[in-house]
Formats: C-alpha cells, sequence, structure tokens
C-alpha cells in the first residue's frame, strides 16, 4: 500500500505540480481510507465498498467539505492506478461527491479595512512588518501562502508588482499599490541589503501561515473587534471592493490566480447594493 501512495505522491509532485499543502492532505485522506482496508486487498475493493467507507466517514461526522475532498483524493488515486496499469478497473467512477452549502464569503467595507490596516501605526519595527503585510494582502488579494513564501528580491518598487508562486507552484506577477510599497519600504529600510525571506518574524526567520494569522490575531484584540479578520477575509475584500467599484470579473480572477471564472463569481453574490445602484439607475420603472 506504502508503495502505491509513494508512486501517486510523485506523480502529483512531478507530473501535476501539486502544492506540498495538497500533496499532504492527499496523503493523509489514502493514509485514512487504508487503515479503513485493513487487510482487504485493494484489488478488491469495489463501489460498495467505497460507500461502506463513506458511511464510516459520515459516522465520524465528517463534514460535507471534509467528505468531498477525501471523495476527490480516492477519485484521483483510483484514476491514477487506472491509468498505471495497476488496477483493471475503478471503483469510484461512479461515487458522488456530497453537495455542498455556497457560503457567502466574509469581508469588509472599504471604512473597516483602512481603520483596521491603520492600527499597525506605532512606528515600532514589528508594527511596520504588520503594516506592510497587511497592506500587502489588501492590495494584492494574493493568499497567506503566497505572501510568505516571497523573497525580497520578488517585489519590484520601480514597476509597482510582486511575483508570487501560487496554487500548483504557478507563478505569476501581480500588480501592487504605491501605499503597500511605501508601507514595505519602512518596512525594509533596517534590512535593504538582506535577501531571502520578505517578511521575517521574531528571531529573524520567514514568517509562517500561522504567524500571519497570530499577529491578525493581536489586532483583533487590540481593537475589541467583533469580526474575525483572517488572511482570507484580505482576500475577499479585495475582490470584493474591485467588483463594487466595476472592475471586470475576468481581471479579478486573473488578479486571485484562479483557474477558473467559477471559483471567481461567488464575489458577485456580495455586490447586492452595487446592482441595486445599477438597477435604480437603469431600469425605467424602478
Amino acid at each position: 500500500m506504502n508503495r502505491y501512495i509513494e508512486k501517486f505522491v510523485n506523480y502529483l509532485d512531478v507530473e501535476r505540480n501539486y502544492s506540498r499543502h495538497t500533496i499532504l492532505n492527499y496523503s493523509l485522506d489514502l493514509e485514512d481510507f487504508f487503515k479503513f482496508l485493513d487487510k482487504v486487498a485493494l484489488e478488491k475493493c469495489d463501489y460498495l465498498f467505497l460507500r461502506k467507507y463513506l458511511a464510516y466517514l459520515r459516522e465520524k461526522q465528517h463534514r460535507p467539505r471534509s467528505l468531498a475532498r477525501k471523495l476527490s483524493s480516492l477519485r484521483s488515486f483510483f484514476r491514477f492506478l487506472l491509468r498505471e496499469g495497476l488496477l483493471k478497473n475503478n471503483p469510484a467512477l461512479l461515487m458522488m461527491s456530497p453537495k455542498l452549502d455556497k457560503t457567502l464569503p466574509k469581508f469588509l467595507t472599504e471604512e473597516e479595512m483602512a481603520r483596521f490596516i491603520e492600527s499597525a501605526s506605532d512606528g515600532k519595527p514589528l508594527s511596520r512588518r504588520d503594516r506592510a503585510m497587511m497592506e500587502t494582502l489588501y492590495s494584492t488579494g494574493i493568499r497567506v501562502s503566497e505572501l510568505v513564501g516571497m523573497n525580497v528580491h520578488d517585489v519590484d518598487f520601480i514597476g509597482n508588482t510582486v511575483k508570487v508562486f501560487g496554487k500548483g507552484k504557478k507563478e505569476r506577477i501581480v500588480p501592487i499599490g504605491d501605499k503597500a510599497l511605501g508601507a514595505m519600504r519602512d518596512y525594509l529600510q533596517d534590512r535593504l541589503h538582506q535577501p531571502g525571506a520578505l517578511f521575517l518574524d521574531k528571531k529573524g526567520n520567514r514568517l509562517s501561515d500561522r504567524g500571519v494569522r497570530r499577529i491578525l490575531q493581536k489586532y483583533i484584540h487590540a481593537g475589541s473587534l467583533q469580526t474575525h479578520v483572517s488572511p482570507h477575509v484580505f482576500r475577499h475584500s479585495f475582490a470584493t471592493h474591485l467588483l463594487n467599484r466595476g472592475a471586470d470579473l475576468r481581471c479579478v480572477q486573473e488578479l486571485l490566480g484562479h483557474a477558473n471564472l467559477s471559483t471567481t463569481q461567488i464575489y458577485t453574490h456580495v455586490t447586492t447594493d452595487r446592482l441595486k445602484k445599477v438597477y435604480d439607475q437603469a431600469h425605467p420603472r424602478a
């Protein structure tokens, strides 16, 4: 079994160019499935056995989104084994994922976002870093994994762009605003000649995803905010504010690094105020 997983993981890494995070999740999902298999040979695994596994996961009270991901991992795995000639049939072919509720993304208003970013303004070195980090998240709409993966040389201060590595290790160039670059200059003024990671922790190591979340949590407590502000809230706010101000959906798709337009379309649901305004202005009997 371990040999099968090793082959599959290598395929995801080398041929599909998946991120470490995705590969780790796939590996954990498959390890969980193999524990359920116990002494049953993989060749004996059929559609009915997978239905039993699904029932077992439901008994463990996995959420629909978690179930969908685990089934996606299995489908990819069995598809790979079939392609490699390691199995004759794909038992996961007819497995249907549970329906997922579409949740509207949480976002801050432009005023709320401005107040939150400006809360990091006491001039201390760590506050300058935090301000630069928050300005960058909001100015570019990049993922937290892309933020912490940035290096100093990825920032083009003249061309107003940053280079990031997104999902599937895909490289893209993203515009960045003057306010974010100004905050970044303030943060880098003491370490202009230090290459490597852009955002560092107290010990001088590359800041982690968890570190970014802890920093944001600190400002939530300091401002006694009722709203939970995660790195993804910056991304949601970035997309929502662009669309509210008339940005084209396909341009926002490119900026966010979404492979499919359908992923970006969720943000059209949160621009009701703008739609009402357009309707009132355009409809003859509004």
